[in-house]
């Protein structure tokens, strides 16, 4: 569960992060990069290609400033992932009220 966020961090489970992150059903990947940072595209997702999930929410910043490629978006949907994107405070949210068992998020916490 996502206990928190504010620009720039977020508390996980009660331990709290200041990079941005990818949130699995069995862990977490601290430190996430992207290849260019605003942009998300299939490439900077590889954590996440082998986890059984249904759902990836992204929380694209605080004001919305990371974008999903739409290749990216297509690729996730072949393989029967549903993609929900939002700012990051909204994706919180979001993410939150999913089942986490096949359920993962990845989350831009600044701009």
């Amino acid at each position: 569960m996502i206990d928190s966020y504010r620009f720039g961090h977020v508390v996980i489970d009660g331990k709290g992060y200041s990079h941005d992150v990818i949130i699995l059903p069995e862990r977490i990947i601290a430190n996430w990069w992207r290849s260019e940072g605003h942009r998300l595209k299939l490439e900077d997702l590889k954590d996440i290609y082998d986890v059984d999930i249904d759902t990836l929410v992204v929380g694209t910043g605080a004001y919305g400033m990371m974008k999903v490629d739409e290749d990216t978006r297509n690729g996730l949907e072949q393989k029967g992932i549903k993609v929900v994107t939002a700012k990051t405070k909204d994706a919180v949210d979001i993410y939150n009220n999913l089942p986490k068992e096949r359920t993962a998020a990845c989350l831009h916490l600044t701009c």
